[in-house]
């Protein structure tokens, strides 16, 4: 994917996710399982039934999602049986671009803090304003760049 492409791609995701990262979801302390399964009145048992499972799996399962173990397969049966849709989501706790940006800024600092000690030892020290202006270009070009380039560990 070009680097066109990779911005296009970003800036459409990132209309899709704007919405959720708005909505600040939070988990029922016992799992959405048992929450839902309990609020329209359907025992363990009647569950197990409509999933075609054995009626212990059942109250596994919901400590399961609690804990983390569970599969999305099987949260994906269990609100089927409920009928639910099963929502599964990465959602990026602000903006694609600000992510990409933080990054990048921090390679960059990184090594323009290596660079000016080097500099400064060698009595070639920059102006302050001098070494900001390098390093929004820096900045700038790492974006530029493959976005790949920006999660490699030095």
């Amino acid at each position: 994917m070009n680097k066109k492409q990779a911005a296009l791609a970003r800036k459409q995701l990132e209309r899709r996710l704007a919405p959720v990262r708005e909505l600040k979801i939070i988990s029922p302390p016992r799992g959405w399982m048992k929450a839902i399964r309990e609020a329209l009145g359907m025992t363990t048992r009647q569950l197990a039934h409509r999933m075609g499972a054995a009626p212990s799996r059942i109250p596994a399962i919901e400590k399961a999602e609690v804990s983390g173990a569970t599969t999305i397969k099987t949260l994906r049966e269990a609100a089927a049986a409920m009928n639910c849709t099963f929502v599964y989501a990465f959602v990026p706790i602000k903006p694609l671009d600000d992510i990409l940006y933080e990054r990048a800024a921090e390679k960059v600092g990184e090594d323009m803090t290596r660079l000016d000690h080097t500099m400064r030892l060698e009595n070639q020290a920059l102006l302050k304003s001098d070494l900001e202006a390098e390093r929004r270009r820096l900045v700038e070009s790492l974006l530029t760049d493959s976005a790949r380039r920006l999660w490699d560990e030095d």
